[in-house]
């Protein structure tokens, strides 16, 4: 009797692959391209792929996502306006939360927007929202979230990276720390005491890559918010961190 069974062989006999829904897609500005085939069938080639609900580019560039959520939540933005006939500010609030900020946000650690008009983009579902209630359609942008409670959708976003690293430092979640960051032992500069090192990079996707875009921000927070004894004592801080600092603007500064 055989002691061991070839993996592919193995694989094979219980997986079937379909050829016609298999691709191929080709990272780097170096790529040959080869040609990949399945079953003596050749695999079609695809600039952009859904993966996990997420549209991916073979430039792993964040535009096709961006706007696919935009579509969405512009869509359900516009349903909420032609069946809401009286606009009260808190039911829009929730409904807005609970239906439409979600397609914006859904898993944007993995495609946080780094090009202007891509945060533009983004931010004027919250826009159109904020202007659909008639009591605050002609204050500014900014009082207009402010009377509502809420944060722009780019702050938003650096709160749920800082939230990530708070969970990584603090061995709240599965991710490892050692796979994403280094603590910096060495700065003699003035800070807390989970800065993190700063690493070298080339290119510019990089530059916005979760590891690398949140560690000026984490930085700057104080001792008494990263050594926060709970998550929720944590976003607690970061409110208040944030309100101390102009809403908006000291998280595009740092």
């Amino acid at each position: 009797m055989q002691a061991f069974i070839d993996v592919n062989v193995f694989i094979s006999s219980i997986i079937s692959f379909n050829a016609d829904k298999c691709k191929t897609m080709h990272f780097g500005r170096k790529n040959k391209e080869y040609e990949y085939s399945l079953d003596g069938k050749a695999l079609s080639k695809v600039a952009v792929e859904k993966d996990l609900g997420i549209l991916i580019s073979k430039d792993l560039k964040v535009s096709h996502q961006c706007l696919s959520a935009y579509n969405e939540a512009n869509k359900v933005l516009g349903i909420i306006n032609r069946t809401i006939a009286y606009k009260d500010k808190d039911v829009m609030r929730r409904l807005y939360k609970s239906i439409v900020r979600p397609h914006v946000e859904y898993c944007t650690a993995a495609w946080s927007l780094h090009y202007k008009k891509d945060k533009e983009l983004i931010e004027r579902i919250q826009h159109k929202f904020t202007k659909m209630i008639t009591d605050l359609n002609h204050l500014p942008y900014l009082e207009r979230l402010h009377q509502l409670n809420l944060w722009t959708l780019e702050d938003r976003r650096i709160r749920s990276d800082l939230i990530e690293v708070y969970k990584m430092t603090h061995f709240l979640t599965r991710v490892k720390f050692q796979n994403f960051f280094e603590l910096d032992t060495c700065s003699k500069t003035r800070g807390h005491s989970l800065k993190l090192k700063k690493s070298h990079f080339n290119s510019n996707l990089r530059r916005h890559f979760f590891t690398e875009r949140i560690i000026n921000i984490w930085n700057n927070l104080d001792e008494q918010t990263i050594l926060a004894s709970s998550l929720n004592s944590f976003k607690n801080s970061l409110n208040k961190w944030k309100m101390t600092r102009q809403m908006g603007h000291i998280w595009t500064d740092v």
